[in-house]
Protein backbone atom coordinates (compact mmCIF):
# COMPACT_ATOMS: atom_id res chain seq x y z
CA UNK A 1 0.00 0.00 0.00
CA UNK A 2 2.52 2.34 0.93
CA UNK A 3 4.45 1.83 -2.59
CA UNK A 4 1.07 2.67 -4.46
CA UNK A 5 0.72 6.10 -2.56
CA UNK A 6 4.60 6.87 -3.20
CA UNK A 7 3.61 6.19 -6.64
CA UNK A 8 0.25 8.28 -6.37
CA UNK A 9 2.24 11.42 -5.05
CA UNK A 10 5.43 10.75 -7.88
CA UNK A 11 2.56 11.01 -10.34
CA UNK A 12 0.67 14.25 -9.04
CA UNK A 13 4.62 15.83 -8.86
CA UNK A 14 5.43 14.56 -12.36
CA UNK A 15 1.77 16.13 -13.42
CA UNK A 16 2.06 20.01 -11.25
CA UNK A 17 5.65 20.42 -11.61
CA UNK A 18 5.56 22.13 -15.02
CA UNK A 19 2.78 23.88 -14.15
CA UNK A 20 4.15 25.23 -10.94
CA UNK A 21 7.34 25.94 -13.17
CA UNK A 22 5.70 27.75 -15.96
CA UNK A 23 3.85 29.77 -13.19
CA UNK A 24 6.38 30.87 -11.58
CA UNK A 25 7.81 31.99 -15.06
CA UNK A 26 5.11 34.13 -15.44
CA UNK A 27 4.13 35.26 -12.14
CA UNK A 28 7.45 36.51 -11.40
CA UNK A 29 7.93 40.39 -10.30
CA UNK A 30 10.28 42.61 -11.63
CA UNK A 31 12.82 43.53 -8.87
CA UNK A 32 12.39 47.31 -7.12
CA UNK A 33 15.05 49.43 -8.20
CA UNK A 34 18.50 50.76 -6.76
CA UNK A 35 21.27 52.99 -7.73
CA UNK A 36 24.47 51.51 -8.90
CA UNK A 37 25.79 52.03 -5.65
CA UNK A 38 23.38 50.18 -3.41
CA UNK A 39 22.93 47.42 -5.85
CA UNK A 40 26.34 46.67 -5.64
CA UNK A 41 26.52 47.14 -1.72
CA UNK A 42 23.50 44.56 -1.76
CA UNK A 43 25.15 41.90 -4.19
CA UNK A 44 28.13 42.35 -1.62
CA UNK A 45 25.85 41.18 1.13
CA UNK A 46 24.20 38.32 -0.80
CA UNK A 47 27.55 37.10 -1.15
CA UNK A 48 27.23 35.36 2.29
CA UNK A 49 24.03 33.37 0.85
CA UNK A 50 22.62 30.81 0.01
CA UNK A 51 19.12 28.92 -0.63
CA UNK A 52 18.70 25.47 -0.56
CA UNK A 53 15.39 23.94 -2.54
CA UNK A 54 14.09 22.29 -4.70
CA UNK A 55 13.29 23.54 -8.30
CA UNK A 56 9.21 22.43 -8.15
CA UNK A 57 9.02 23.07 -4.58
CA UNK A 58 6.03 25.90 -4.20
CA UNK A 59 7.37 27.15 -0.86
CA UNK A 60 10.89 27.37 -2.76
CA UNK A 61 9.10 28.56 -6.00
CA UNK A 62 7.66 31.62 -3.34
CA UNK A 63 10.85 32.11 -1.77
CA UNK A 64 12.21 32.30 -5.60
CA UNK A 65 10.32 35.11 -6.24
CA UNK A 66 10.38 37.51 -3.28
CA UNK A 67 14.20 37.36 -4.32
CA UNK A 68 13.35 38.24 -7.84
CA UNK A 69 11.71 41.25 -6.58
CA UNK A 70 14.08 42.26 -4.12
CA UNK A 71 16.34 42.06 -6.50
CA UNK A 72 19.13 39.69 -5.08
CA UNK A 73 21.77 37.91 -6.34
CA UNK A 74 21.89 34.71 -4.19
CA UNK A 75 23.46 31.48 -5.29
CA UNK A 76 20.62 28.30 -5.87
CA UNK A 77 21.87 25.11 -4.41
CA UNK A 78 19.66 21.91 -5.83
CA UNK A 79 19.08 19.81 -2.64
CA UNK A 80 17.43 17.54 -4.95
CA UNK A 81 19.57 16.67 -7.54
CA UNK A 82 22.86 17.67 -6.25
CA UNK A 83 24.64 14.89 -3.23
CA UNK A 84 26.97 18.09 -2.15
CA UNK A 85 24.85 20.38 -1.45
CA UNK A 86 22.31 17.51 -0.13
CA UNK A 87 24.71 16.67 2.17
CA UNK A 88 25.47 19.91 3.15
CA UNK A 89 21.82 21.07 4.01
CA UNK A 90 21.89 18.10 6.69
CA UNK A 91 25.14 18.30 7.70
CA UNK A 92 24.63 22.74 8.28
CA UNK A 93 21.05 22.36 8.90
CA UNK A 94 20.47 19.16 11.06
CA UNK A 95 17.75 18.26 8.21
CA UNK A 96 16.95 18.14 4.81
CA UNK A 97 14.15 20.04 4.41
CA UNK A 98 13.16 23.21 1.93
CA UNK A 99 13.78 25.85 1.23
CA UNK A 100 16.70 26.73 3.40
CA UNK A 101 18.63 29.94 3.47
CA UNK A 102 22.44 29.68 4.53
CA UNK A 103 23.83 32.97 6.37
CA UNK A 104 27.32 32.36 6.82
CA UNK A 105 28.94 34.42 9.15
CA UNK A 106 32.49 36.03 9.44
CA UNK A 107 32.26 35.15 13.56
CA UNK A 108 30.52 32.49 14.28
CA UNK A 109 28.45 29.41 12.91
CA UNK A 110 26.68 29.74 9.96
CA UNK A 111 23.09 30.34 10.61
CA UNK A 112 20.36 28.18 8.70
CA UNK A 113 17.01 29.69 8.34
CA UNK A 114 13.79 27.47 7.27
CA UNK A 115 10.30 28.04 6.58
CA UNK A 116 9.51 30.37 3.75
CA UNK A 117 7.63 33.11 5.24
CA UNK A 118 10.69 33.36 7.51
CA UNK A 119 13.12 33.50 5.13
CA UNK A 120 11.20 35.88 3.06
CA UNK A 121 10.48 38.15 6.45
CA UNK A 122 14.50 37.42 7.04
CA UNK A 123 15.13 38.85 3.07
CA UNK A 124 12.30 41.82 3.31
CA UNK A 125 14.02 43.05 6.53
CA UNK A 126 17.09 43.29 5.48
CA UNK A 127 17.17 44.33 1.28
CA UNK A 128 13.34 45.52 1.13
CA UNK A 129 13.64 48.37 3.02
CA UNK A 130 13.77 52.19 1.75
CA UNK A 131 17.25 52.94 2.22
CA UNK A 132 18.58 50.10 0.01
CA UNK A 133 16.21 51.59 -3.05
CA UNK A 134 16.91 54.51 -5.29
CA UNK A 135 15.34 57.73 -4.53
Amino acid sequence: MKILIRYFFRGVRLVLSPILLASEKLSTPTAISRSPEAQAEVDAACARLALYQFQSCPFCIKVRKEIARLGLNIELRDARNDPEHRQALEAGGGRVKVPCLRIATEDGPDEWLYESDAINAWLHRHFGDAQHQAA
